[in-house]
This record gives C-alpha cells, sequence and structure tokens, in this order.
C-alpha cells in the first residue's frame, strides 16, 4: 500500500514541478537560437543599377545550404560588414536572426582596402530591394516567403555606418539595429539627424576602434526619436565578430559572452519592430531593459 501511495503523490507532484519550472510568463532566453532551423544561400543581387554577390540566412525546413524555406512569410533585414572583414565573420548572427524568423543578407560588396561608404549604403539598399523581389519572383526560393513590408538594416563598424546612410535614402525600411556603428563619409551622423525610423545603436564600453565618444554617441545625439544606445559592459569592437584579426582589440568580458548579449539585445527589438512582437516591449524599452546589468542603456521613445 505504501509504493501505491508514493507513486500516486509523485503523480500528482508532476504537474507542479512543471509549473515551478516554466511558471506562466517566463522571460524567453533570446540568446539562444529560435525555433526555425536555419538555411543559408549564396546569391547574386541585381537591383537598383547595383550588382554583387551576397549570403543569405533564413528560416527553413532543415538546416543548410539551399534548403527550403519555412512556410511563412519573414522579415527581412540586409546586414554590412565592417572594414576589411569578410562576411564569414558574421555567420552566427545572421544564423540566429534566422532562426527568430528574420531573413538576413550579407552583401560582400565593399570588401577592399578603399571602400565607397555612400556605394555600400546603396547595396545595402539594393538587398532588401532584390529581396522585395523575390517574394514574386516565380522559381525563386524565397517566392511568397518574403514580408515586403517589413525591412531593416544592420551592420558593423563601417556597415553599421553604411546602414544608417542606407536608412536615410529608403523610406520602405521601418528599422535599424547596429553593432559599434563608425562615422562615415558621407557622414552617418548627419544622415541620422534625417531619420525618423526607430534606431539602435549596440556599443562596447572597451571598443578601441570605433568607440561609444566618437562614434556611436554623435549619431544617437543626432538621431530623431525613437532612438537607443546600448552599450554593453566590457564590450569591445572585435567581440562583435565570430573570429578576430589583425588590429582587433579586447575587452574585459569574452567574445562568447559579448555576442551572447548581442544576440539578446538585437533579436528582441527586431521581434518588437518587425515582428510586431508587442511581448519584447519590456526587453527594449521597459525596466529589464533599463536595468539590465550587462548593458548600459540610454534611450527615447
Amino acid at each position: 500500500m505504501r509504493s501505491w501511495s508514493i507513486r500516486i503523490c509523485a503523480i500528482l507532484l508532476i504537474p507542479l514541478l512543471f509549473l515551478t519550472a516554466a511558471p506562466a510568463g517566463a522571460s524567453v532566453d533570446l540568446s539562444a537560437p529560435g525555433s526555425y532551423a536555419v538555411g543559408y544561400a549564396d546569391v547574386s543581387v541585381s537591383a537598383s543599377g547595383r550588382s554583387f554577390s551576397a549570403r543569405v540566412y533564413y528560416p527553413a525546413t532543415s538546416a543548410g545550404s539551399g534548403t527550403p524555406v519555412a512556410s511563412g512569410q519573414f522579415p527581412a533585414v540586409a546586414f554590412g560588414h565592417g572594414f576589411f572583414q569578410t562576411i564569414s565573420k558574421y555567420a552566427t548572427l545572421g544564423g540566429h536572426w534566422a532562426s527568430w524568423g528574420t531573413i538576413t543578407i550579407m552583401p560582400t560588396s565593399q570588401g577592399g582596402l578603399f571602400p565607397n561608404h555612400s556605394a555600400f549604403a546603396d547595396d545595402l539598399n539594393a538587398a532588401l530591394t532584390w529581396m522585395v523581389a523575390q517574394n514574386t519572383t516565380a522559381g525563386s526560393r524565397f517566392n511568397a516567403h518574403v514580408r515586403t513590408n517589413r525591412l531593416g538594416l544592420s551592420g558593423h563598424s563601417m556597415g553599421g555606418g553604411a546602414g544608417v546612410l542606407a536608412a536615410a535614402r529608403n523610406s520602405s525600411v521601418r528599422t535599424v539595429t547596429n553593432l559599434a556603428a563608425a562615422e562615415t563619409n558621407p557622414s552617418a551622423a548627419a544622415a541620422a539627424a534625417t531619420t525618423t525610423v526607430p534606431m539602435q545603436l549596440v556599443a562596447g564600453t572597451n571598443d578601441s576602434v570605433a568607440g561609444p565618444s566618437g562614434h556611436q554617441i554623435p549619431i544617437y545625439n543626432a538621431k530623431l526619436a525613437p532612438k537607443q544606445l546600448r552599450t554593453i559592459i566590457g564590450g569591445f569592437h572585435c567581440g562583435f565578430t565570430d573570429s578576430g584579426g589583425i588590429g582587433c582589440d579586447s575587452g574585459s568580458i569574452t567574445r562568447a559572452a559579448q555576442q551572447a548579449i548581442t544576440r539578446r539585445v538585437t533579436t528582441a527589438w527586431l521581434l518588437y519592430y518587425l515582428h510586431d512582437d508587442t511581448a519584447q516591449h519590456d526587453a527594449v524599452w521597459g525596466t529589464s531593459a533599463q536595468t539590465d546589468p550587462a548593458v548600459q542603456f540610454l534611450g527615447v521613445q
């Protein structure tokens, strides 16, 4: 009889254990992969008078190269690489956003020693134009899979500054989230002054290449609201990339820690502004964002 009593008690306790482990309204770890498998494809972009190669990360039915796109339509973000950086250094972030349902296209253009920032901005916008066209292109893997009225821009360092330039030129863009955005020629700060869409600037306190005071803060100050500067404590310039290289700096936190924070902060932003996920408001603008012990907050909604 005693064994039966123990067994009955255990059965009755199981639901309570599940409630304790996953309480109602528990926050989701946005630094962890989302629910979609990640596919990728290397494409040739030709749009708006621009031509270049790019890699696209997208929500897929199974992981790997050229796998079918998952069911549904998804927002698209164009991401600009940093100065003299290959797009392979941003594979983790591109794949992560795709796992949360955001198509991410990364142009390979302007990768040499003498990049043209204005042309790079045009390439980022051309990448978005190309993605929109794929939504109605027969035979394209992205046919009927692009949410054409939910477009964003992003980038790292030079690519982040170019993303600001691109946003000022493209009325179809709904939001921008950038990593260590650098001042450009023409000026990203000047472009920010004419940009009305919500913009998130992610920085690192230990960035010795394009630090907040000389780069992100001028862009932030010039930008019209809504705007936000999220500065990772101990973060460094090359902590936003998957690996370092010549001229890279270091911070007081690890690259893995910085990338986890970056994934969490930027994913919340994209979910809120491109996926209409209002549940992310606290993580983007609320108490959770403003009291985050790992990230300094400055913002005007």
